[in-house]
């Protein structure tokens, strides 16, 4: 998203402190990895029920919450949420591609939410609840680019419109508080935002 440095919150040189130890599986949340294993950066909404929906699935290594695709380093979560800083909640997503590949975590990512909505997700409204792809590797740039161009035909053909979704590469993923890491696996009465536009992604 473009916004101005001098506009945004100053940040922090260090990043804010976690447990870092996923809550569900016992994985360590920061790097490094395993060897083997790829990493995408994936931003539909609210992030809690975002980091659900991927630790479930058979192949992910590991998630973890944070703010990425704008400027400031290390944001709070106050400060993501005024807007000021260009970030996006977003969930990495750390993944064994033997066992689960590229397509598949994205056809759930396309299929999770309403891609064509901008700046928000249903009552969820705000630049940090846009949709985004931050790749890792170039060639995953390009599968998520035929993965849109797919998705949006579909809808298109459905009477939605346009997809809003950014892909970019990623150049910083910064972990949020330790209060919304595996936040439904501490909560599991709480919040959560998906909701799909019902309409299957026609790729893998």
């Amino acid at each position: 998203m473009p916004l101005h440095p001098d506009h945004a919150p100053q940040g922090r040189d260090t990043p804010l402190p976690i447990r870092g130890t996923h809550r569900v599986n016992g994985h360590a949340m920061q790097p490094p990895w395993p060897e083997g294993m790829a990493e995408i950066v994936l931003g539909l909404g609210c992030f809690w029920g975002a980091e659900r929906l991927f630790w479930q699935l058979p192949g992910v290594h590991v998630t973890a919450v944070g703010y990425a695709g704008g400027v400031t380093p290390n944001p709070t979560y106050a400060e993501t949420c005024s807007g000021r800083t260009g970030h996006a909640e977003v969930v990495r997503v750390v993944f064994d591609p033997d066992e689960i590949d590229l397509e598949a975590l994205l056809r759930v990512f396309w299929e999770a939410h309403d891609p064509t909505q901008g700046n928000r997700q249903g009552n969820d409204i705000g630049s940090q609840y846009r949709s985004i792809i931050l790749t890792t590797k170039p060639a995953q740039r390009e599968a998520a680019e035929r993965s849109r161009d797919a998705y949006a035909e579909a809808l298109s053909r459905s009477g939605r419109d346009p997809v809003t979704t950014e892909i970019e590469p990623l150049e910083a993923f910064y972990v949020a508080e330790e209060y919304h890491q595996q936040y439904l696996a501490k909560n599991p009465g709480g919040y959560c935002g998906l909701k799909g536009t019902g309409i299957s992604c026609p790729i893998g």
